[in-house]
């Protein structure tokens, strides 16, 4: 049968209504051009389109297929790769092509937090010259601009990755940038490095409906979030309400792991803490859709008067005891840093060590660079020896010291010093402030006003800004205490 010239022009007119019909793929923004990919683990990449269409990736000589679901979502997973400083392109093709060039494979970290994480390289110690030295094309950088809410998870955020350079460095989390900086020296690697914070935020709004339901302590906060529907109203105090908006965007985004740095807003607790810091890391690990998501948080600083009570207690005493506690999850770290807080500011402008610290940690337990010592002593045990306790610590490195640290400069040991800030107790339960001196690898604390020990504190207070016992890498001791009360 002949066509006619009008059967020929509506076929044609069909066949483009239906292309001109059809949804293009999108693209979650973190992935994009100028971003680093995670090295040597599967690498998911996601996106949008019609349902059913066939959607090809192709990376590195890897060309993987794959269609949408009933809801218009597909997702691919790129075998493990190298790290590669070469700059190359990732196409995605289904009824249109998207290119994404200027791509790196290293080691990619997410930065958050409340307003410690926020603070920019600007806002830091030596800004100008920190920011002049910023140029680093294999650190890349990606900002989750805002600060937003919502009651269900989200599947787009915005932001876009970034080269490392003075002008996109000033705006960034200095933490971050100066933990990111570390990595990159040490391994020289590219590195990617995601900020989503939000200051003055608590650990709640931050954590997973998931990540609640796994701790049994905090089942009313998880039946709060289950309850939530999608015109509900939150704000930036609600439980999980800032991860919904800020973070899932990001999953399952390929990264190594995550740094921490808050609890200021949480820093009228102790033990609830804790659980909160589980129910945190449980919940990312999932949604990351890595059980081994490495994650190192920062210990809160020194800050506000100093207390002359050798009891203490004070503050952020119990806050900082739930970080050092919540390190028996598997695959932590915590950067102690009571020696650079300042006494009347929150925000320390010493945001160089932090980092430095945080990245001491992930080198040497992430990265197994065991010359490398990850932190200054933390408590281990006690033992009482007559008039005196002993007490023993991890990460003693090659030896303890009495130290002194001023500004961004080296610690400094303190020949013929005097330990400060340990305190003592006996069965009275009345405390004094104590002698301490070094023995080996411990120290040994007693005192002329108690006769029968039974308990030690060391730093145990809002601003223990006398405390001096550090390891010789330069890393100072956590506090601690012996007794539970």
């Amino acid at each position: 049968m002949k066509r006619t010239p009008l059967l020929a022009l509506l076929i044609i007119l069909l066949a483009f209504s239906t292309q001109e019909g059809r949804t293009e793929i999108k693209l979650p923004n973190v992935i994009g051009s100028g971003m680093v990919l995670q090295r040597d683990m599967q690498v998911p990449v996601w996106g949008w389109a019609d349902d059913g269409e066939e959607i090809t990736v192709s990376f590195a000589g890897q060309k993987k297929t794959t269609k949408t679901n009933a809801e218009g979502k597909w997702i691919v997973k790129l075998d493990p790769l190298k790290a590669n400083g070469n700059a190359s392109t990732l196409t995605i093709k289904g009824s249109n092509t998207i290119t994404l060039e200027n791509i790196l494979v290293g080691e990619v970290w997410i930065c958050s937090g409340q307003s410690n994480m926020e603070w920019s390289v600007r806002q830091s110690a030596n800004p100008k010259e920190e920011a002049a030295a910023g140029f680093h094309p294999w650190i890349r950088l990606f900002n989750v601009p805002g600060h937003t809410v919502s009651p269900l998870p989200k599947e787009q955020g915005p932001g876009e990755w970034q080269v490392c350079d003075p002008k996109s460095v000033d705006r960034f989390s200095a933490v971050g940038y100066y933990f990111g900086r570390r990595v990159h020296k040490e391994l020289q690697v590219p590195v990617g490095l995601i900020g989503s914070n939000w200051g003055g935020t608590r650990i709640e709004p931050w954590t997973t409906l998931e990540g609640f339901e796994s701790v049994p302590e905090l089942s009313e906060i998880a039946n709060k979030v289950k309850n939530y529907k999608g015109d509900t109203k939150v704000g930036g105090g609600d439980p999980s309400a800032i991860y919904n908006s800020m973070v899932n965007p990001l999953t399952p985004f390929a990264m190594r792991g995550g740094i921490w740095y808050q609890g200021e807003s949480n820093g009228n607790e102790g033990i609830t803490y804790y659980h909160k810091k589980h129910a945190l890391v449980n919940g990312w690990r999932k949604a990351f859709q890595n059980k081994d998501l490495a994650f190192y948080w920062v210990q809160l600083a020194n800050f506000r008067k100093e207390n002359p009570n050798p009891e203490g207690g004070d503050g952020w005493a119990r806050v900082r005891e739930a970080q050092m506690q919540a390190l028996d999850i598997p695959g932590t770290g915590m950067a102690v840093i009571t020696d650079i807080g300042e006494a009347n500011d929150i925000h320390p402008k010493n945001k160089q060590d932090v980092g430095k610290r945080l990245a001491q940690w992930a080198l040497h337990q992430t990265y197994n660079k065991k010359n490398l010592v990850p932190s200054g002593p933390l408590f281990k045990s006690h033992k009482v020896e007559g008039k005196s306790i002993r007490i023993s610590f991890d990460h003693v490195g090659s030896g303890l010291i009495i130290g002194k640290k001023n500004g961004l400069a080296p610690t400094q040991e303190i020949k013929n010093g005097k330990l400060e800030h340990f305190s003592i107790s006996g069965k009275d339960n009345k405390w004094h402030w104590a002698d301490a001196r070094i023995d080996g690898n411990t120290v040994v604390v007693e005192s002329n006003e108690v006769s029968e020990p039974i308990a030690v504190r060391y730093g145990f207070t809002n601003n223990p800004a006398k405390a001096n016992l550090y390891n010789k890498e330069g890393l100072p001791a956590g506090p601690f205490r012996t007794d539970s009360e």
